[in-house]
């Protein structure tokens, strides 16, 4: 999709289609005022017919309204006269979108984002709606032998009134369309089916996105060979099961004019299939376990929307690939493993194997002397039962970053929850012959989870975020979100100091 910001006047617009909105008060917009008096009327007696009252998201596609130089009027129910919410503006466009997708236009002017959105500038206006369009349109069929038409639609221009915001506009546009390719980055990787997207795949995927900003990306793998020698013993014997090697994926950008600045470190848990091991999972809905690499796939679509954008700031990205197979060489409950940090963990339970992945790779990434490390991972059911698939689970000992990211996910809407991390539930991690156990029993599995990376790292300001109910949807809906790419994108945007929301 070709996405424009212009202040044009509705009634002088040659496009396939207009989109305006209409009140539940029977009363027009200002975009379809003008239509109606350049047509005489005619927009005001179709309304009289009571065909469209206006209510949200209601629409009403018309043909040859007389003296409009459009091919087509799309009328969009916009409630009554009076500001909408966030919600109410993001079904506005779903609605346009919806009607458009199945008609042969191929070009729209949108007259949406000149309506007042609780307080919402035209800058986020332009970008809430690049990002919900870039949602909407994505399609997964790569492996369908008839897959379904593209919608013909292929350029939609957003109206802005004032000619003064039209800078703020395209800057919105510019970051809402970046962020719609890393959330398609990170959909099209957690929908690919595990025997295509295993470990080394997620490093041929990062050696791609390298190579297409080679300018400010560069690479590092690292193979069992390399982890052996530095001692990732933790995140070796989960990957032990399996016939595809474990490999450690960093793309390292530099955007800030101070090479040496320090980074932000985003690190995802990549277990691209998770059996659960010798701790088998239930078979019903396991193949929903290709979905255990959501965590590096949000990293990876947020490398790809920071490059896009050209931020002004430094960005390591961590792609912690492995998989969790069951077999002669598998790790098993009972076992002892020593971690790079040196301590040593019990294994109650291998299908708690995320974090034991993670925990060498947090050790790992002290090397990069970080402002900040915030690891994102689809780590416990237990997320799944506190939060559901609405709002995704934080935990942080640093308030400072704690509530950075909350003011980030909030103003992105892809919202965050904070958990506690007291003391007490450390406790729940003891073990009688290692220094701790990997699992801490059923209550408070989150928490604890979160406490036991919390262990491996004491050495900068970190946080934990648990995607296991945001990442994908269940079902027969079944696919990827591509969360929390853009809470994480606007975090970014405010540290460069970049974002205008």
């Amino acid at each position: 999709m070709n996405f424009l910001v212009k202040s044009i006047n509705a009634e002088k617009q040659k496009s396939d289609c207009l989109v305006v909105g209409v009140h539940s008060t029977k009363s027009l917009s200002s975009a379809a005022k003008a239509l109606d008096e350049i047509s005489e009327g005619e927009l005001s007696k179709i309304l009289a017919l009571g065909d469209i009252q206006g209510e949200i998201g209601q629409t009403l596609l018309l043909q040859g309204l007389k003296n409009v130089p459009a091919s087509r009027i799309l009328l969009v129910g916009c409630g009554k006269a009076k500001s909408l919410s966030q919600k109410e503006y993001g079904q506005l466009i779903k609605s346009a979108y919806d009607v458009l997708k199945s008609t042969h236009v191929k070009d729209v002017a949108v007259f949406l984002t000149d309506l007042a959105v609780d307080s919402r500038s035209i800058y986020w206006k332009a970008r809430r709606a690049a990002e919900i369009i870039g949602d909407l349109s994505y399609q997964f069929e790569q492996f369908k032998q008839n897959p379904k038409a593209k919608p013909k639609l292929t350029k939609w221009i957003f109206n802005v009134v004032d000619k003064k915001e039209l800078p703020s506009a395209q800057n919105g546009l510019d970051h809402g369309v970046a962020i719609a390719k890393g959330v398609k980055d990170a959909k099209d990787l957690a929908n690919m089916p595990p025997n295509i997207c295993n470990p080394l795949y997620l490093a041929e995927q990062a050696k791609s996105l390298a190579q297409d900003y080679k300018d400010s990306i560069s690479l590092k793998l690292i193979d069992e060979k390399e982890m052996k020698k530095l001692g990732m013993e933790s995140y070796l014997a989960v990957g032990r099961g399996s016939k595809n090697e474990s490999v450690m994926s960093i793309l390292e950008y530099k955007g800030s004019a101070n090479k040496n600045d320090k980074p932000v470190v985003l690190v995802g848990k990549g277990l691209t299939f998770d059996t659960g091991g010798i701790s088998l999972k239930p078979a019903p809905e396991m193949d929903e376990m290709k979905y255990d690499m959501c965590g590096a796939a949000s990293v990876f679509g947020v490398m790809r929307a920071i490059a896009e954008l050209k931020l002004p700031i430094n960005v390591i990205g961590v792609l912690a690939g492995c998989e969790n197979m069951p077999g002669s060489n598998a790790y098993r409950p009972g076992d002892i493993l020593k971690t790079l940090s040196g301590q040593t963990v019990e294994v109650l339970n291998t299908d708690a194997e995320g974090r034991l992945v993670l925990c060498d790779a947090l050790t790992y990434v002290e090397r990069f002397k970080p402002e900040v490390v915030i690891d994102i991972a689809t780590l416990t059911g237990a997320c799944v039962i506190a939060l559901g698939g609405h709002i995704s689970g934080l935990m942080s000992p640093d308030d400072t970053v704690a509530n950075d990211l909350l003011k980030a996910s909030n103003a992105a809407n892809d919202k965050f929850w904070r958990l506690p991390m007291d003391e007490e539930y450390n406790k729940q991690l003891e073990s009688n012959f290692a220094d701790m156990a990997n699992i801490g029993g059923r209550a408070g599995g989150t928490i604890t989870a979160a406490c036991f990376l919390g262990r491996f790292t004491k050495n900068y300001p970190w946080a934990h975020l648990d995607i296991a109910g945001t990442s994908y949807v269940s079902g027969k809906a079944k696919g990827a979100t591509g969360r929390p790419v853009t809470a994480l994108v606007e975090y970014l945007l405010q540290k460069a100091k970049v974002s205008e929301i």
